[in-house]
């Protein structure tokens, strides 16, 4: 069984533990309609990317009262 020859000070695991913090994220503003998006996805405000609309946005659609 692996049992720890000598303690990790606090020192050396924090020290061991510093490249696991999260990174903040880069937004980068959609050419076409100006929101903020992740780089190299598709923008979720209009579904465009590289200067084309790959998703079709759909426009709003009203359920009926009785259907929902």
């Amino acid at each position: 069984m692996a049992v720890p020859q000598n303690k990790v000070t606090r020192s050396r695991r924090n020290m061991r533990r510093s490249h696991d913090a999260l990174v903040a994220d880069n937004p980068a503003e959609c050419p076409n309609c100006g929101e903020l998006k992740r780089p190299h996805h598709v923008c979720g405000a209009c579904g465009h990317y590289a200067d084309r609309e790959v998703v079709a946005q759909a426009d709003e659609v009203d359920l009926d009262e009785d259907a929902a």
